[in-house]
């Protein structure tokens, strides 16, 4: 997983007031350090998720390069006439997980991801990112994070990526009624697997029905979300064989 993010800066006197009515955690968390956070449609599905870090009067957006473009310009059409604006920022981000760089702010999804420093340079310690976030269940922008996605089945809540106090917020109402109303038949699972397959390859069960889809992987165990009725046994994803923990 590389260091390919970009950074914007969101300014003017409504920023949190604007971000606070458009992503899924209470900005007001900004007081304590940074927030994580998504954007969904109106149908409560996955569009974008980000860092949000506060810097003086503004607010860095750290995101994903390959979605960034797309989640500004829909951020602008939510703008309307709120005192807001949002502009690349000449900040790059370095991250690790050794001892923490001075100035540097811990990664509020989980602490073994470590440290993020804002600043002149971008950079990595080295850490294997990939064995980290199949280690502690941590999905990734364009991996297991898609346009199909529910936050929920994909880990929000226990990455403190949504609250569920905060009020209406862009695709809130489908992502309440699936905490207080139904139970997750899906999710984000960690498996053990022999083997390996391409991201996205179908996982299937014995009896070779469809029983979800495999993501990363790495030391002999991968990410995959999985139709939780159907995840006894061994199960299959091209020539990987897979299986719970």
């Amino acid at each position: 997983m590389g260091n390919d993010r970009a950074l914007y800066e969101i300014t003017g006197a409504d920023r949190e007031h604007f971000l606070q009515g458009l992503v899924s955690n209470d900005v007001r968390h900004l007081a304590k350090g940074p927030v994580y956070a998504a954007l969904l449609s109106p149908q409560g599905k996955y569009l974008a998720d980000f860092l949000l870090v506060p810097r003086g009067e503004a607010i860095v957006l750290d995101i994903a390069a390959g979605i960034a473009e797309a989640t500004v310009k829909r951020l602008n059409m939510y703008r309307l006439r709120a005192d807001v604006a949002i502009a690349p920022s000449a900040l790059k981000v370095s991250r690790g997980t050794g001892p923490a760089p001075e100035g540097a702010v811990a990664d509020p999804r989980h602490p073994a991801l470590g440290w993020r420093l804002y600043g002149t340079e971008a950079g990595e310690d080295g850490s294997d990112w990939d064995a980290i976030r199949v280690a502690h269940l941590i999905p990734e922008t364009g991996i297991e994070l898609t346009p199909e996605t529910y936050i929920l089945e994909a880990g929000f809540e226990r990455l403190h990526g949504v609250d569920f106090r905060k009020g209406c917020y862009v695709g809130q109402e489908v992502t309440a009624r699936m905490k207080h109303k139904t139970e997750l038949r899906k999710g984000l699972v960690r498996l053990r697997i022999e083997g390996a397959a391409p991201v996205g390859t179908e996982i299937v069960t014995g009896e070779g029905r469809a029983a979800g889809t495999l993501f990363t992987q790495a030391g002999g165990r991968a990410l995959a979300h999985l139709r939780l009725d159907r995840a006894e046994g061994t199960l299959a994803a091209g020539a990987a064989r897979l299986w719970q923990e």
